[in-house]
């Protein structure tokens, strides 16, 4: 049997959502071991001068405890 756990993750990048998903992800994996899988349940964007400057995502990660 295993067991998981969700930790939540919030990331912002100035090139897309998809970079922000990928600098989240990365950064939990060297937090965390046995990372399985994520839900994006948010993406929002910074606007300045009618322009888009950042891009931000917040995420549930989730990652299978070691046994014991």
């Amino acid at each position: 049997m295993s067991v998981a756990k969700v930790i939540e993750v919030s990331a912002s990048s100035n090139t897309s959502f998809e970079d922000a998903i990928q600098q989240g992800i990365e950064r939990a994996c060297d937090s965390v071991n046995n990372v399985r899988g994520a839900w994006i349940k948010e993406q929002q964007v910074s606007i300045e001068n009618g322009q888009i400057s950042s891009y931000r995502v917040n995420m549930q990660v989730t990652f299978v405890l070691d046994d014991k």
